[in-house]
């Protein structure tokens, strides 16, 4: 019998980004990412250092997430960075992500969060879990009109991240699914 797939989001969800600027939240870390912003220019792409981006990150998470039995893949714009970035501060393993290609940040004229499809072309008729920030009505219809599996589409308020009720959220969830049937 497989696990249910998580699918997660980082910033939101473990990176409070709408948090108060100027307070780190109790009990995270700091991390510093580099980033590059690139503009074509004469003679080829040229790569301008910008400001790190600030990310606050819980190293409980890590540990709170792969307790609750489910097989966690990222989705994120992150994609794989979130590997090399998020995955380590957390004690998490190396982790499957989604690949959003073409759909990365295109808005849809129907409302549907322009995650959706590709996460449920990912899940390919398992039971999962979506934790993320940005999710509203239309993408719950999507959902059940598209996912013939059980499936939570959990919000966590960017302004706080993942807390206990969360946890137990996706807990009683990933419980309740039997994945041989891909239904509860």
């Amino acid at each position: 019998m497989s696990r249910p797939l998580l699918f997660l989001d980082v910033d939101g969800p473990l990176n409070p980004y709408a948090a108060k600027p100027e307070k780190r939240p109790e009990g995270y870390t700091t991390l510093r990412v580099p980033q590059e912003s690139g503009a074509a220019g004469r003679h080829g792409m040229l790569r301008t250092r910008m400001r790190p981006l600030r990310v606050w990150l819980s190293p409980d998470h890590g540990p709170a997430l792969l307790a609750l039995g489910y097989e966690i893949c990222w989705a994120t714009t992150w994609m794989s960075d979130a590997n090399k970035w998020i995955g380590p501060t957390l004690g998490l393993p190396e982790l499957p992500f989604v690949d959003f290609g073409d759909a990365l940040l295109n808005e849809r004229p129907d409302g549907v969060h322009w995650k959706v499809e590709p996460l449920v072309e990912y899940a390919n008729g398992r039971p999962f879990a979506w934790v993320d920030d940005e999710q509203s009505k239309a993408d719950h219809a999507h959902v059940a009109a598209h996912h013939h599996a059980a499936a939570l589409l959990h919000h966590v308020n960017p302004r706080i991240g993942l807390r206990n009720d969360d946890f137990t959220a996706l807990a009683a969830f990933a419980a309740s699914v039997d994945t041989s049937l891909g239904a509860p």
